[in-house]
This record gives structure tokens, sequence and C-alpha cells, in this order.
């Protein structure tokens, strides 16, 4: 039948009825919940929160109502080294200045985007798609990379958080709806025969108004500053120092050394190659985002060489899955559902990227308010992303993090993106046997990201 009949109902009933469990089950779930219902007991004898590699952190930072995990985590694998650099036991870079420059970058790219596709149908697919969200909250390391090559860092106190970048979601509504509207000018305008230096011209003055709502929700950031800090060591004060000095002289990090890992066992993104999404960026102009696709044991290699080399590991995973929030637990095994609900799950990792079980996303979600502790065959990752404070850095989670081995397997992650460091001399050193293997380059279609009516083409690139 194509319907459910009510004898169909009745009979659902009727097996429903005649298993005990499911009497236990609905009662406990009904009352505390369905993870709490399936948690297991065994969970904190098994995820002990000890570590043979642990890199020391200052305070863990808090993203509160915001998407800016992947800001916070890049960040604060960057005041890791300032706080070794300066001796200071905690130190916080301005998640709210990046998040400016972020914002306003974005709204340019978007725009740009509109203009690169004027000739394109307004209810097409294309169009649609880079309407439904022109500038999110979200983000990726070479995103990141862009700004902070861009613009530098900035310690927190020189442009703090505010009301609206510690609650993104009022700003980002109303900056959308600018966008949207910027987007119908540009292109009725283009209809109506503007030339594209006449809509360029249009284009200055709509980031102009993004400008001043950014500036008008989030402050102006500074051109320059004076930094001043107490250390062991003695007073620091430096004078007049632009963002991007302070970048190059306290955290000292060559960006352009560092890559995106992925783990993407889908039949259609063989290993070894790397890929982009087509209007996937902040930036116009600036480095593309882009992902190396390897066996999850290289993702793993890569974060121990990385710790043990003294580095933090920056990284994003679908943190919904499978995770426990009281005790910072994600893992496989962590909830018996099946036990639960009497039914097996069996999708595969490739099975559920494919079927959009789990999301690669553009958008890191590690944390969001959930201590977690990622477990995988033959390391633990300690994570810093606790209970509303976040700042995800494999190697501490605010109480002595870091790796262990266990014979778990737990491939629940749907995306690990690692900032692999590749410096030559370094233990961090990552060279796979794949990067020699890369062809020319190819463009095909690989469905990587879902759209409302389909698929994006994603780029097939070849590093070299």
């Amino acid at each position: 039948n194509k319907e459910i009949t009510l004898e169909q109902l009745a009979s659902y009933e009727t097996a429903f009825d005649g298993d005990r469990a499911n009497r236990i089950a609905m009662d406990a779930v009904t009352k505390n919940g369905v993870n709490n219902a399936a948690m297991r007991f065994e969970n904190a004898r098994e995820m002990r929160h000890t570590f043979n590699i642990s890199l020391e952190q200052g305070d863990i930072t808090n993203q509160k109502q915001s998407g800016r995990c992947w800001m916070f985590a890049a960040l604060n694998t960057m005041r890791f080294r300032i706080i070794k650099k300066l001796g200071v036991k905690t130190f916080e870079l301005s998640q709210n200045y990046a998040l400016f420059f972020d914002k306003l970058e974005k709204s340019n790219y978007f725009l740009e985007s509109i203009l690169e596709t004027l000739d394109e149908p307004t209810a097409g697919r294309l169009v649609t798609y880079l309407l439904s969200g022109p500038l999110g909250d979200g983000g990726q390391w070479d995103m990141f990379a862009n700004l902070v090559e861009k613009y530098g860092v900035v310690p927190k106190e020189v442009m703090p958080e505010t009301a609206a970048s510690s609650s993104t979601r009022e700003i980002i509504g109303y900056l959308t709806e600018k966008l949207r509207e910027f987007a119908c000018t540009l292109r009725t305008a283009y209809q109506n025969g503007a030339s594209m230096e006449e809509l360029r011209a249009k284009k200055d003055d709509m980031i102009q108004t993004i400008y001043n709502m950014l500036c008008i929700s989030l402050g102006k950031p500074p051109v320059k500053f004076d930094f001043e800090v107490k250390t062991p060591n003695g007073f620091v004060r430096d004078l007049g120092i632009t963002p991007q000095s302070f970048f190059k002289k306290y955290v000292d990090m060559d960006l352009s050394q560092y890559i995106s890992l992925i783990n993407a066992p889908t039949s259609d993104k063989p290993y070894g190659k790397t890929y982009t999404v087509a209007f996937l960026g902040n930036v116009a102009e600036g480095r593309p985002v882009k992902y190396l696709n390897l066996p999850i044991e290289d993702l793993k290699a890569a974060a121990i060489a990385q710790m043990k080399d003294g580095l933090p590991v920056w990284f994003g995973c679908d943190v919904g899955k499978r995770s426990v929030r009281d005790g910072g637990v994600m893992d496989l095994n962590a909830l018996d559902l099946e036990t639960l609900f009497n039914t097996e799950f069996t999708m595969d990792k490739a099975q559920r990227l494919d079927y959009g079980s789990v999301g690669m996303g553009p958008v890191l979600k590690a944390g969001c308010g959930k201590r977690a502790e990622q477990v995988c065959q033959q390391v633990v990752l300690g994570v810093d992303a606790c209970a509303g404070k976040h700042g995800v850095i494999v190697g501490d989670r605010g109480e002595g993090g870091g790796v262990k081995e266990c014979e778990q397997l737990a491939d629940i992650l749907a995306d690990l993106r690692l900032a692999a460091h590749l410096v030559n001399g370094h233990r961090a050193v990552l060279v796979p046997r794949q990067l020699q293997q890369l062809a020319d380059v190819v463009e095909e279609s690989v469905p990587l990201h879902r759209l409302p009516e389909g698929k994006v083409a994603i780029r097939e690139l070849a590093d070299r």
C-alpha cells in the first residue's frame, strides 16, 4: 500500500505493546530525553581525561551565541604561541576584530559573486544558493588565513566583545537583508543596461553601508594600538604597533605552511587530491578554500606528530553525533541507541556523507557549547571546548589535554580538518605519498555540498 492503513497502524501498536522493553524505553525517554536514556554507564570509566601529550593552554574562551567556533579555534592556536613567547599564563586575541573583517570581506565576496553571475536566472540553483546565506558566521581555515594575512590580529582588550559580536543573529539578519537588496539592485541595473564599471561603483557605495553597519554594531577596528603586558621577564610596552606587525612579531606563524586535511571516503572523491567548493570564500582574490582528502590514518598521524612537535591542532567535525555533553564524550559507543530503539544504524562513513546523515559543511561545527573528546583508532584527542566556553584546540581542554592510545574506532568524524604543519625540520612534517601523485587540474561534478535543488559542482584541483 502507498498509504499507512488503519489496519497497519493497529498491527504496529500490537507489536510495540508485545515487547516489554518498549514500555520501559518509552517511560525512560519521555521523562529524561533520548540521549540521557541511552547513555552508557561505562562512559565515565572508559573515557578518562588523561593524556600522554599535554599542551598547556590559557583560559578557555567563550564564543557565546555566535557561530565563530572556527575563528576562536584558529585564534587560540595563535595565542598559544604568544603565551609561550611572553611566558604568561593566559592571553586572548580579539575575536571581534576578526569578525568585523570577516563580515566586511564576505559582503564584498558575495557582491562580487553576484556580479559574476549576472547572466544566471534569479530562480536558478546558483543564484538561489548565493542568496540563501550571503555571510553566515561559519568559515574555513583558508578563510581565516586570508583575514590574518591581510588584517593581522590584535589583543582582545584592543577590540573587545560587543553585544552584537557575542550574539550575532540580529546583525547577521540585517546585513543579510541589506545584501539581498544590493543583489537585487545590481541585477536590476544590469538588466537595464548598466556597465560593469557602473555596477562596481554602486558596489563600492554598498560596501560603505556595510562598513558603517559593522562599525555601529562591532565598533571601529584599530589601525594602530599600544600593547602593554606584564610578563615574568619584565614589562613589555610596544607603542603604535599595527595589527599586521603585532601578528608578525608576537605570533610569528607562517600561514602558507598549513593546509586543510579531510577524510571523505566517498567513491567520487579519491584520496590524494584537493577539492574546493565553487563560491565558497571570504576575501576576493584571496587564497582559495581547498581540502586535501586523505585516509583517516594520515589525519591521525598528522595530529599526533604536530602535537608532539609542541603545536596545537585546529580541526572541525560534526559534533552533533553521538556526543554526551556532561562528561565530554563523543564516541560511537557513548550512546546505546541500538538497544534503546531495538534497531541497528548500519551506514558507514561514506554512506553517511552521501546521504546527508553527517555533513562536511563549510561550517566548522566542533563544540558550540559541548565538552568533546574525539575517540579514534589509536588516538584520543582532548578538546578545548567546554560547556559554553569554546576554542577548539586539540591537545588541551582547559584541564590538561593531549593524546593517548586506545583501541576503539570512532570514524564519526564527518570532517576532521587539520591545519597540518608542513615545515621541513619539524617532527610535524606531513608529506604523504599521495602528494606525489596529484594529477593535473581537473574539473568535475562531485557531491560535496548539497544545494536546495541539487548538488553544487566541485572543482578538483591539484597542488603543484
